[in-house]
């Protein structure tokens, strides 16, 4: 047998095996925005590396411990995975179809949150290895592991684990925590991921909420106030008004724009996926969307908090009111300049008493679509997926990629087992168990011949 028929065979045979492995760590809970199980977790996934005889360090940080794993291969190489071992609460409870830290098989899937973003991808990485390993008894090349507890919080604290860490962290080259296949199964190659910066915003004007009979005509309502400074914020055109938020973009490139060209148009897709109507700017397909979608800052209410929100009414005048709000950043742009920006924006609209707490953030941070790294993930996912690999030059979401391509100077490639309908973030987050097998197949083959090139 060839090496990836025998490598082809241990993973198939051994599936039941790696997915009882999964179901534990997603039993496991680690919620980072409720700092919930998250030393437990990290020593579980210590554990799981040293089994394949990694040298595992359950790292402290001032938020949630990282682990670094290592082993020594053929090949004086070194390839890092990037992961995380963090979740998103599993709120709200009610619209889960079996309990979230209960793994359920149903139908070729298993469900749980954390079990596509991002546990699986940490046990199908580990169950490559074990291929690998029972293929060679040892390596094609140095592997690494970095499997952060905070990338769900921003990763807070990452960006200064990786500065303290640089010598123990050197490599040639990262595969990240994320990837998969989109709505036609054709995997897909993110190289960039925009940045972000995360503000909650605070008014309180009364000590205490009044009858809204008694104060709604001579005392300030914090909820007004609010919804009065946020309006500043951002035009019915939806071009963000604070001064200076639009400097230093770096434009995409010709380059950049040929990439998109060749993906597929998204605006069905999407119109099916979200019960879209029509989208904003007066954008209707093709590369203008796409290329909007990621090239683009923005500006989003995440969340707005403020007086009765109960059933029926309640005739209140709010003392406090508070709101979330995420902005995407591009290439060049950087979230502590943002918060000085807005900062000076609200005071020079007269609203000195919105308060800013500064909730996490990242630069946008991408890998040259040319690399030779990228050509090779790209080149043996095909014999796996029966696709080619199709590039995309940087998606919409953020991630703490920056330290990785700018401090520790590593071309970034992603790889996955994500689909569309992974639903992470939401109640019935589930990978298919087909993708979860080819992902571990993939990643088996990127090692070899990362090891070769």
């Amino acid at each position: 047998m060839s090496d990836f028929s025998k490598i082809d065979s241990y993973l198939e045979k051994n599936m039941d095996k790696s997915v009882a492995e999964l179901s534990r760590l997603v039993a496991q809970p680690s919620i980072s925005a409720q700092g919930v199980g998250l030393k437990e977790c990290a020593a579980m996934v210590a554990d799981m590396l040293r089994a394949r005889g990694f040298t595992a360090e359950v790292m402290d940080t001032d938020g949630a411990p990282v682990v670094f794993g290592e082993r020594k291969g053929k090949a004086d190489k070194t390839l890092i995975f990037y992961n995380h071992y963090d979740v998103q609460p599993p709120e709200p409870l009610e619209l889960w179809d079996s309990p979230p830290f209960e793994p359920s098989l149903r139908e070729g899937k298993l469900y749980g949150r954390g079990v596509s973003d991002d546990k699986s991808h940490i046990t199908s990485r580990l169950f490559a290895i074990d291929a690998l390993l029972d293929a060679d008894d040892e390596l094609p090349c140095n592997v690494k592991f970095i499997i952060e507890g905070e990338e769900e919080t921003a990763s807070v604290h990452l960006h200064e684990f990786i500065l303290q860490n640089k010598d123990k962290l050197k490599a040639d080259a990262c595969i990240w925590e994320f990837g998969g296949v989109d709505h036609r199964d054709v995997p897909m190659q993110y190289l960039g991921l925009r940045g972000i910066c995360y503000v909650e915003l605070f008014v309180e004007k009364l000590s205490t909420d009044v009858h809204s009979g008694v104060g709604g005509s001579i005392l300030e309502n914090a909820a007004w106030r609010l919804v009065w400074a946020l309006s500043t914020l951002k035009g019915p055109d939806e071009k963000i008004l604070i001064p200076g938020f639009y400097d230093n973009l770096q434009p995409p490139s010709k380059r950049d724009r040929e990439l998109m060209d060749a993906l597929p148009d998204v605006a069905e897709e999407y119109t099916k996926r979200f019960g879209v109507k029509k989208f904003i700017k007066g954008l209707t397909g093709g590369t203008d969307l796409k290329m909007e979608e990621v090239f683009v800052p923005t500006c989003t209410i995440c969340g707005l908090t403020s007086g009765y929100q109960g059933p029926g009414s309640k005739t209140v005048l709010p003392a406090k009111a508070s709101a979330k709000v995420d902005f995407r950043l591009v290439p060049g742009q950087m979230p502590a300049d943002i918060v000085r920006k807005l900062r000076a924006h609200l005071d020079a609209q007269g609203f000195e008493d919105v308060q800013i707490q500064f909730l996490g953030g990242e630069p946008a941070a991408r890998t040259d679509p040319d690399d030779p790294f990228v050509r090779t993930v790209a080149k043996t996912s095909e014999e796996v997926y029966e696709f080619p690999m199709e590039i995309v030059p940087m998606i919409g979401g953020s991630g703490p990629n920056y330290p990785f391509v700018h401090d520790l100077g590593l071309p970034v490639a992603t790889a996955g087992l994500g689909y569309p309908d992974t639903k992470a973030h939401a109640p019935n987050e589930n990978i298919r168990l087909d993708l979860y097998l080819k992902h571990a197949r993939h990643m088996a083959r990127v090692l070899k011949e990362f090891a070769k090139s």
